[in-house]
């Protein structure tokens, strides 16, 4: 049975990645599809780059996020000093090739009826949020897929629409089965891997199984830790490492 890991907003957090990496993987993960910022505000870019580098070249499925983009880019004198500062640090750490295959990186992916997007299926490389109903039901109306998965809100959320037009949305409880039937279109987001902002520091992914029409939403915990003493040690802002223990 097909089960795809789905994961998005990495950002460089080595020790929660490797976390969710092992969890998934002991839940019977046979896919995985990542949602983009794999770099930004965490310690290990390069790490980080270099496994998702891997699965893509293995069959995984990979989008750009804006984080990936600025990092490709670099910093620009419009931006927050402190914004630009990560920007230009993660830049030196990631080499030539690293820095290519992020550059190379497409805005959105569609699969069978699932479409993977860093952050909306109607502007995706625009970069707005879907941050309640009316914008999930935009992003669906931009596609014609049963099924959206969107990153950049570090949040978990589902929103569903229905052939009438009645759109509704979930708070997912973690570790539960919820059935997305196809008679609806659904939005997934699984909430970020490397800096949730729920207020629960555990790692977020999600598991779909496209055969029985189904997602579970995950909480992993992790070191969090070991990651915000190698955010220090870089010399990043310690408000990035400090909001790693409270997942804010």
């Amino acid at each position: 049975m097909t089960k795809i890991a789905v994961v998005t907003d990495l950002h460089a957090n080595r020790e929660a990645v490797e976390a969710v990496f092992a969890h998934a993987r002991a839940q019977g993960a046979t896919e995985w599809a990542f949602l983009g910022d794999f770099v930004g505000y965490g310690a290990d870019p390069a790490w980080v780059v270099d496994q998702v580098r891997e699965m893509v070249d293995a069959g995984a499925a990979a989008v750009c996020g804006n984080h990936d983009e600025a990092a490709v880019i670099g910093g620009t004198p419009q931006m927050r000093t402190e914004a630009r500062m990560v920007i230009d640090w993660t830049r030196a750490q990631l080499d030539p090739g690293q820095l290519d295959f992020l550059a190379a990186l497409p805005f959105q992916v569609q699969r069978e009826d699932r479409l993977y997007v860093h952050a909306n299926a109607y502007a995706p490389s625009q970069w707005e949020y879907v941050q309640g109903r009316a914008d999930a039901v935009r992003s669906i109306h931009a596609t014609t897929c049963h099924y959206t998965f969107c990153g950049h809100v570090h949040e978990p959320a589902l929103y569903h629409l229905g052939a009438t037009g009645k759109a509704g949305d979930f708070k997912p409880t973690p570790e539960v089965p919820i059935p997305l039937p196809g008679y609806r279109q659904w939005l997934v987001i699984p909430g970020s891997a490397g800096q949730p902002r729920d207020g629960n520091p555990a790692a977020c992914y999600a598991m779909f199984e496209p055969a029985a029409q189904r997602i579970t939403y995950h909480r992993v915990p992790y070191d969090h830790e070991s990651a915000a003493a190698k955010i220090r040690a870089a010399g990043l802002p310690e408000r990035l490492a400090a909001r790693l223990a409270e997942g804010i």
